[in-house]
């Protein structure tokens, strides 16, 4: 354990934005001023400024009021200083470990998702000390049960659906909702099974196109009225097209009924946090002013059965959490007659 008095640190926000990340930077400034007497900086744009020493000091009064904000007060970007395209982007990993230590820090906050692990990954490979705070709104990053920022995306997607009910209802519509989700079908299945969904596509379950529209049909001849489609947008489908477009065509095609179509896209990004981002976000940004503290560099922090604890950063980079096909959700929405495209 580094028994060094930690003075001054660095907090970078990357990748995309979501709810919460205000919550987290507040989380780990407070407490590395309050509990640590550390001085705290804020890097700009993500690794942008890192390379180009980009920061803004952090006091305690800045970080008062910014619990509830959206977005992230210091920027993010999707700057990769890893990823050689050109030859000067050979230089960006050295300009970041000379701009470190100009510094002076002793530790390096890294705020984001699988893409910001991987290369809090590589940092610390090339001497920094580095703490990384898992946030993504699709869920997916490796090794913690939940990411900031899920649960507020949850929250948005569901009261969408929760709205489409009634006017699917009243027109006898099938109403299909994309939410976002590349890899990971997280959001498509907690807001399809809390705001009440019939068919629910992921990524991870393979559809088929007949199927869906085998469930719809099933359902008007049951004098079932409508039917609500909850679709995460990185289920196999062509990429000419959104995700809910080229089921609502297909539909169509194959169902006397009417198909309507709503993608949610950036609004389940954007926003004030929900209490339980909030908490999640400040429990892993005070957590790691303490990881800091300890010196106990090269992790990330992650809750794991409601138990905050670190695992290694390179355990993390490369790997993505999924929903597996035996999910106790997955199980429980089919006991309930809710459909997944494949059977």
């Amino acid at each position: 354990m580094n028994q060094k008095k930690i003075k001054r640190i660095g907090i970078l926000t990357a990748g995309g934005d979501c709810p919460g990340l205000n919550a987290a930077i507040r989380g780990v400034g407070k407490t590395a001023m309050v509990q640590y007497g550390m001085e705290v900086i804020g890097f700009s744009s993500g690794y942008t400024g890192l390379i180009h020493k980009q920061y803004v000091e952090l006091k305690e009064k800045d970080l008062s009021g910014i619990l509830t904000l959206g977005g992230t007060i210091i920027g993010t970007s999707r700057e990769k200083p890893f990823k050689i395209v050109t030859e000067e982007d050979n230089d960006k990993p050295d300009l970041i470990k000379q701009n470190y230590h100009d510094l002076g820090l002793d530790g390096l906050v890294c705020i984001g998702g699988n893409g910001t692990m991987k290369t809090a990954h590589l940092l610390s490979k090339i001497g920094l000390n580095v703490i990384g705070i898992p946030k993504t709104i699709d869920n997916d990053v490796w090794g913690t049960d939940m990411t900031f920022g899920f649960d507020s995306a949850v929250n948005i997607a569901t009261e969408a659906v929760d709205r489409l009910h009634s006017t699917a209802n009243s027109h006898g519509r099938v109403m299909i909702v994309e939410v976002m989700g590349h890899n990971a079908g997280w959001i498509a299945l907690y807001a399809g099974m809390a705001g009440g969904g019939d068919i629910i596509l992921i990524p991870e379950i393979q559809y088929s196109i007949d199927k869906v529209c085998n469930k719809i049909q099933e359902r008007y001849d049951n004098h079932k009225p409508y039917t609500i489609v909850v679709v995460a947008e990185g289920i196999e489908h062509p990429k000419s097209m959104s995700a809910a477009r080229y089921l609502s065509e297909s539909i169509q095609a194959r169902v006397d009924a009417e198909a309507r179509e709503t993608v949610l896209g950036y609004t389940q990004r954007g926003g004030s946090p929900s209490p339980m981002d909030r908490i999640l976000a400040t429990r892993y940004g005070a957590h790691a002013a303490k990881c800091i503290a300890e010196g106990n560099f090269g992790t990330m922090v992650a809750l794991i059965k409601n138990e905050l604890t670190t695992i290694p950063l390179s355990e993390v980079g490369g790997k993505m959490r999924l929903v597996a096909p035996d999910n106790p959700l997955v199980i429980k929405c089919r006991s309930m007659g809710v459909s997944f495209g494949d059977e």
